[in-house]
């Protein structure tokens, strides 16, 4: 069903997407950082049968595998009725979102305040970031190999912390700078405190800080050196608009596709080939690392449940990956009626009319873009139709407006058929973006037919 009102659908029963909805509040509030997710995931996994790739010695249909990749990226699989190498109907998303992360040496004290410096991470608007309660969490990875989880700002008995902005009535220089320089990289610190510690005399605001951190988390100032801890906006997600009808959060991207693809493969039966949700990380960055979808974690898991079926074959490997079809999920820009020069309308994503189907991204004549096969565009079309599922078709914005990608082209290397297939958004990037709970409940079921009919 092409670009409706998706609410019409669902008019005498939209019980069911607030439901679900309350759910993805749930899991966005509770995860806002990589490591997070996944291991939300696996208790959700676990929950629904799933067990790890090390459980296994042999695969057979049906058995529902899990495989966690240093604890920022998983795969998951049913294995289907088909064998393996006949392909597989794969979900991909990501589960990093653009942020602020603490340098390796980010304590510091100026004019009698406590600051850490951050390095930020994916593309923002850094104004945007300023004079908001901002959240720590992370994990603080100490010489022994003990992990401490962090998480300050998230509890409403937590303190938070946030990156100050100049008082509008001396900011006369700072306003007549371009949005891009308004607030520099090298300023997006946190202040983190003002009280000094009790007879100390050099630093000591500085020193109390350290004290604060030593009695909850046993951890040195040294202990920077191998933390990963990121500075995200705090709160839970809530509902936006006076008709509950959009949810208003931190990272819907890409959190949102990842948690409606998950569900999906929660939620699925055997089907005729393998299904598979992979969520990766450091897509924002480039998809780079041992964890981003460019790495060879996905191809070696691949190899891996062929040697688990008595397969141990790189040339079965690569022909699996050939024959699979892929999804890649991930958001698009909604329409926005405040800026909608941005975009050519005829060709944009709107939010309350179901997953939107990009056939390609990118920026600049396409450039990084994976750009899907009419053939394989109007074979989801087929499987959308019959299943009367709400889509539409959409570009990111005007051409030469600016651009971005997805690991859609990533997977497409191997010469799987991919398109991109997620969620619209308002205001993508920033630290509250909205998304059209009907859209999020549409995506999910999208993303249960390929599963099962591709």
């Amino acid at each position: 069903m092409y670009a409706k009102n998706t609410w019409k659908k669902y008019e005498d029963h939209s019980d069911e997407v607030m439901s679900f909805n309350e759910d993805y509040k749930r899991f966005i509030s509770q995860n806002k950082t990589e490591r997070a997710c996944v291991k939300d995931a696996i208790e959700m996994a676990k929950n629904a049968g799933f067990q790890d790739i090390s459980c296994f010695d042999e695969l057979k249909t049906g058995d529902k595998v899990y495989v966690n990749n240093r604890g920022k990226n998983i795969a998951l699989f049913i294995i289907g009725q088909k064998p393996l190498y006949e392909g597989m109907r794969i979900l991909g998303a990501h589960i990093d979102s653009p942020r602020m992360d603490l340098k390796q040496n980010p304590l510091y004290e100026a004019d009698d305040f406590a600051l850490l410096d951050t390095h930020y991470y994916g593309g923002i608007k850094k104004y945007q970031w300023v004079t908001i309660p901002l959240s720590l969490y992370g994990v603080v990875v100490k010489k022994d190999g003990t992990v401490i989880d962090v998480v300050i700002g998230e509890d409403d008995n937590d303190p938070v912390v946030g990156v100050s902005d100049l008082l509008v009535h001396l900011s006369g220089e700072q306003l007549d700078k371009k949005a891009a320089k308004v607030i520099e990289g090298e300023n997006l610190d946190i202040t983190v405190g003002s009280m000094p510690l009790k007879g100390a005399d050099k630093d000591a605001v500085k020193a109390n800080i350290l004290k604060l951190l030593k009695d909850k988390y046993d951890m040195e100032e040294e202990d920077f050196l191998s933390a990963e801890i990121e500075v995200v906006p705090s709160g839970p997600a809530r509902d936006y608009g006076l008709d509950r009808s959009m949810v208003a959060g931190y990272g819907h991207d890409d959190r949102v596709c990842a948690y409606t693809s998950l569900k999906a493969i929660l939620d699925s039966d055997v089907s005729t080939y393998t299904s598979c949700a992979i969520l990766v990380d450091k897509e924002e960055i480039g998809s780079v690392g041992a964890t981003g979808a460019q790495s060879l974690f996905f191809e070696n898991t691949v190899a891996l449940l062929l040697m688990k079926m008595g397969i141990d074959s790189f040339v079965k490997t690569r022909e699996t990956l050939a024959r699979s079809m892929m999804l890649s999920s991930d958001v698009s820009a909604g329409v926005d009626p405040l800026y909608a020069s941005a975009y050519d309308k005829k060709n944009a994503a709107y939010l309350g009319r179901g997953i939107v189907f990009n056939k390609y991204t990118g920026a600049r004549g396409k450039s990084g873009s994976n750009d899907a096969s009419g053939e394989y565009v109007g074979h989801i079309r087929s499987i959308m139709d019959q299943a009367g599922i709400y889509f539409q078709t959409a570009e990111l914005g005007k051409v030469d407006q600016g651009g971005g990608g997805t690991i859609a082209y990533i997977l497409g290397n191997y010469g799987m058929d991919v398109i991109d297939a997620g969620i619209a958004v308002l205001n993508m990037h920033a630290p509250m973006e909205i998304v059209s709970k009907v859209d999020v409940y549409e995506t999910y079921q999208a993303y249960k037919v390929f599963l099962k009919d591709a």
